[in-house]
């Protein structure tokens, strides 16, 4: 099974929709909902998460967005999707990272 991580700010509005595309993700391909949350100010966070954008959703370590997003600072992050600019990575691009990791 993958590991699916989820890396985010304490402040990022954003991270509760980035869940719920997770949970979608993951009911249409009939996998468990289980995944690792990050908080990057956290002390017990890895170091290698740290430089993510929030949200950031990470299968197999690697960004689902298909293009690293780092951040200097606490910054919430914008992703490029069929509909123009959103919040959140979509439930349909979690998913193809799912059935291609």
């Amino acid at each position: 099974m993958s590991r699916i991580e989820l890396v985010y700010d304490q402040t990022c509005p954003n991270v509760e929709a980035a869940r719920e595309e997770i949970r979608s993700a993951l009911a249409a391909t009939g996998l468990s909902e289980e995944w690792v949350e990050w908080d990057r100010e956290a002390d017990d966070s890895p170091e290698r998460v740290r430089s993510y954008g929030s949200p950031t959703v990470l299968v197999d370590g690697v960004d689902v967005s298909g293009a690293g997003s780092e951040a200097d600072a606490n910054c919430c992050r914008v992703y490029l999707t069929e509909d123009g600019l959103g919040r959140t990575p979509s439930a349909g691009r979690i998913q193809q990272a799912l059935t291609t990791s």
